[in-house]
Parts: structure tokens; sequence; C-alpha cells
């Protein structure tokens, strides 16, 4: 059983710790019996420990999984669903999507500020630790920071807590100074850090974690020299590496592994995550199939001697679509005849009569895939009760991170095959071939194709193909699923009715500033072409 100290002491605060507030004189100073008062707080080393811990609660979780199904590789399977008409490219500034990743970073980074600013009021003579909860509070809020410019690009840069009329009064920032800024705050973070904890604080943020976010949100800047620098100071730390079994990765059993440099922490009964309904097929309990992949993403898979499935030397057999292919395509996908938690095989074809056919109910996968990441056999019982982590970021990225970075500053050299090749046959259960000295463009192809299979349902493709500027390739144009054999023997591919994903270049780079936060403060510029 985990006995996580963090996961429980965040419990233990929350919400009533970022939001104290003072007495009023005119209550004859009594106390409030419903919240803490910052009169009361702020005394001992404990008060700053919990502070802090109830800042990990504003983190990410099941929905880095929903950014992929507003991809290529992903599908949004419920058409009712807010973000089937982002697929569409039928939204604007009302979504709700769009308003509550705005709002979820902004209450993060309020939070993180309000707690910069009252921490030194601790009396305490240990000064490390005053300082690395400073450095934990410094990520989580530039972990904000690279989401909100990631999605809506120039956005208010807010390092204090603020008065509604100064709410009121906000501009937006240029994005290049949310990348300076997120890069300077990373970068005193990791001096304040340490690289390890006792097993009684693990899922604490590290050095190792603010160099590899700094990495992260260089590469996305376009900062190239910048990431590669930040991913070779993680490396150097010799202390994170690849988890043997990928197969495994994402159950229990890999928890707080050696790969794991950032996530958000769960526990059973405690701090539950309802992954398994989000993501599991109908036929097992609760399964709701949200959001599903695509025939896109499963045709990426290379053949096991490393050949795209395009390549007429591949071997590659439309009757037989999963036979001999990179094993992380069956680690990450439910695929046609494997076991399910329930005991029961996978059978999505429309006409299995089983409940996870395609058409048999609006919930089972429109695609005829599921997602098997995170899908565990532990939960089976009790699918909303799990307690697995959410990997927010892994060694597998930085390694990646560095190639694709040495790649586009010319910088092509052993160390970038190295780093590609570790992804690709590093573990025990993926043995991709090793990749040789190839062209800038032919190594930019494979560490592209690399970073979608490897980290694909973890929420960061559709970063990738705005970065890349390839969206307005891969987005459009109708969804497709598995291919079966009918009743007369032929081949057919499934097409998801009614669904015509779409991307406009005039403005789908960037989410539109959410109209609430416009109507509440209108010296808030809109994004180009919303």
């Amino acid at each position: 059983m985990k006995t996580n100290k963090l996961k429980y002491t965040i419990l233990s605060l929350v919400v009533s710790t970022i939001s104290l507030i003072s007495c009023d004189n005119d209550l004859l100073e009594t106390v409030p019996n419903d919240r803490l008062s910052v009169d009361a707080f702020w005394k001992t080393e404990t008060d700053a420990k919990l502070a802090v811990n109830g800042l990990y609660t504003d983190l990410d979780s099941t929905n880095i999984i929903t950014w992929d199904a507003l991809t290529d590789i992903a599908h949004t399977n419920q058409n009712f669903d807010v973000q089937a008409y982002i697929e569409l490219g039928t939204y604007d500034g009302t979504s709700s999507k769009v308003l509550g990743e705005w709002r979820r970073a902004y209450r993060g980074i309020r939070a993180t500020s309000y707690f910069l600013e009252n921490v030194d009021k601790v009396a305490s003579t240990n000064t490390a630790l005053i300082n690395q909860l400073k450095g934990e509070a410094k990520v989580l809020r530039a972990y904000q920071y690279i989401k909100l410019a990631s999605f809506y690009g120039d956005v208010p840069l807010v390092t204090s807590s603020l008065t509604i009329d100064e709410g009121r009064a906000l501009v937006k920032s240029p994005v290049s100074e949310i990348w300076d800024f997120i890069d300077k705050e990373l970068t005193e973070a990791a001096a304040l850090l340490p690289t390890t904890y006792p097993a009684t604080d693990k899922g604490r943020v590290t050095q190792g974690a603010a160099l590899g976010l700094a990495a992260r949100a260089n590469l996305y800047a376009g900062r190239y020299q910048k990431a590669a620098d930040a991913a070779d100071k993680v490396i150097k730390l010799g202390i994170y590496g690849l988890y043997e079994s990928y197969e495994k990765l994402f159950t229990y059993a890999a928890e707080n592994n050696k790969e794991v440099l950032f996530d958000r922490q769960f526990i059973k009964d405690t701090y539950p995550i309802n992954v398994f309904p989000l993501l599991a097929p109908y036929s097992q309990k609760n399964g709701q199939s949200s959001y599903v992949p695509t025939k896109a993403l499963v045709d990426m898979y290379e053949t096991l001697d490393g050949k795209l499935i395009t390549d007429a030397a591949s071997g590659y057999n439309p009757a037989t679509p999963y036979a001999n292919r990179d094993t992380r395509l069956k680690y990450s996908i439910f695929l046609e005849g494997d076991i399910l938690p329930s005991g029961i095989a996978f059978k999505p074809q429309p006409t299995s009569g089983t409940a996870d056919a395609i058409g048999s109910t609006y919930i089972a996968s429109t695609t005829g895939f599921n997602i098997k990441k995170y899908i565990i056999n532990e939960d089976y019982g009790n699918p909303a009760n799990s307690g697995i982590n959410i990997i927010l970021l892994r060694y597998a990225e930085i390694l990646l991170t560095y190639a694709e970075a040495k790649i586009e500053t010319g910088q092509i050299d052993a160390s970038v095959l190295a780093a590609i090749n570790t992804v690709r046959n590093g573990r025990t259960d993926v043995k991709q071939p090793s990749v040789t000295t190839m062209s800038q463009a032919e190594l930019r192809a494979i560490v592209r194709r690399e970073r979608t299979v490897e980290l694909a349902f973890e929420g960061q493709h559709l970063f990738d193909i705005r970065r890349w500027k390839t969206a307005e390739k891969v987005i459009p144009g109708p969804v497709y699923g598995i291919t079966y054999k009918d009743a007369a023997g032929a081949l057919v591919t499934v097409q998801v009715v009614s669904v015509n994903k779409a991307f406009d270049v005039s403005r789908h780079y960037l989410w539109p500033v959410p109209q609430k936060e416009r109507d509440l403060n209108p010296s808030l510029t809109q994004n180009p072409g919303w």
C-alpha cells in the first residue's frame, strides 16, 4: 500500500491555505471558525509545508489526455462533449474548455504567488527548507505559465496576488516575456531544490523537474540551445533513466520510478482519480471511452525492423495490421483480441455483437481503439477509486527534447543518436532498431515520430504540432479507426460518422482569450482571428 506523506498532507490544507484572510477589526477581533486567519497562520515550518502542499492540487491530471484528442492522434468520442466542437473548429471564446484551462492555470498562479508573498513570515532558522519550499512554488507557477503560453500566446504576467480592481486592469504581456519569465523562474528554482527526497516526501518537485520543465519550455519557445542545455543538465545529474518496461510504466508497480521527473500524485480511498472510467472500453465497469485513439496514430508505429508500414519492404499486411509492430503500439492502445481488466477479450468490430462493438452504443469507441495507458487491472473492482499517479514529465521526453534541440541547431553528433536510440531500444520490452547517422531532415522526421508514439496520450502532441507548424496538415479531415473483415470477407476501414476535423491556420494556432475574462477586463485584447 502506498504511504506517501505528500499525498496525505496535501489534503490537510488544500483550499484553506491559499485563501487565508485577515480578521476584520469590526468583528471585535474574533477568530473565524470556518477558515484559517492569516494572523494564526504562517507561524511555523509546518504551516509553510502544509501551504506548499496545497499548491500541488492545481496541477493537471487527466485533462492532459484531453489535449491529444484535439489532434490527429486521438478523438473526442461523444459528439456532445465540449471538446468535440474544438475538433470541428466550431468554437470561440465562449467555450467552457477554453475558459477552464485558463482559469485552472491562473488559480494555480494566484495560489503560488500568495505563498511566495507570505512564506517569509514563518519564523525559521532552517533557510534550506524555506528555500526548498520557495523553489517548489516557483516550479509550480512556471508549469502553469508554460501551459498558458502554449495555449494562448500573449497572456497577463502576474507574479503577485491581486485585488479585484487590479485584476480588471491587467493587460497581456508578449509571449516572449512569458518564456523569459518561465526560464528565469525555473533556473532560480533549480538552485533551491534538492535532487532527491526521502521516501516520505516522494512527489515533491526536484531540481530535475525544474531543469526538465526548463528544457520543455525552451523547446516550445524555439530556444533550442537553451532547451538542449537544460536537458543535458538533467541527463548529467545521473539519477534518471528509462524504466525497464514500457508495458508497466503506467501501473502501480512503476510509481515513483527513476524515469518520472514530475507527476500528480493520487491515492486510493483518500485522494483518488477517475482515469479508469474516463478511458476504459464500454464493456468495462463504468468505462466511458471518452477519448479514443485514431488510425492516424496506429499507422505511425513502425514494424519491428524499423520500417514504416507504407514501405513496400515492411511486410505490413492490412489483414493483420498489428502483427510485427513496434511493441509500444500494443502497450499504449487496446487492440483487437486484447484481454481487458474484466478478463474478456476486446472485440470492437461492428459485427462482433459485444458491448465494445462500434455502433452498439454512443459510449463504445467510435474508432474501435481504446487508450490502454493508466487502465489497470487492479482498478476494475472500484474504477472511480484509482490511486495511480499521472505522469507530467518523464526522462524519455528529456532525451527526445535533447535530441530535437540539437538537431534543430545543426549539432548532430553521437549524443543525439544515443538519446534517440535509448528511447527506441533502451527497455527490455521495446527494441526498435538503432538510428544511424542521417541528414538533419531525416533525423527531424524520426525524432518527431518518436515523440508522437512514445508520448502518446501524455499531453504533448497538441503543443508539438503547433510549434512544428504541421497542425493544418495533420488535423483536418475525417477520423478513421480499425480495419476489419466484413461478412463477405472484404477489408473495411471504419470512418467515424459526422466528424470532419478542422484547423484554420488564420486563428487555430492559438486559442481565443476566454470571453468571460474579457467581459470582466476589457483591457484583455483578443487573439488574431477571433
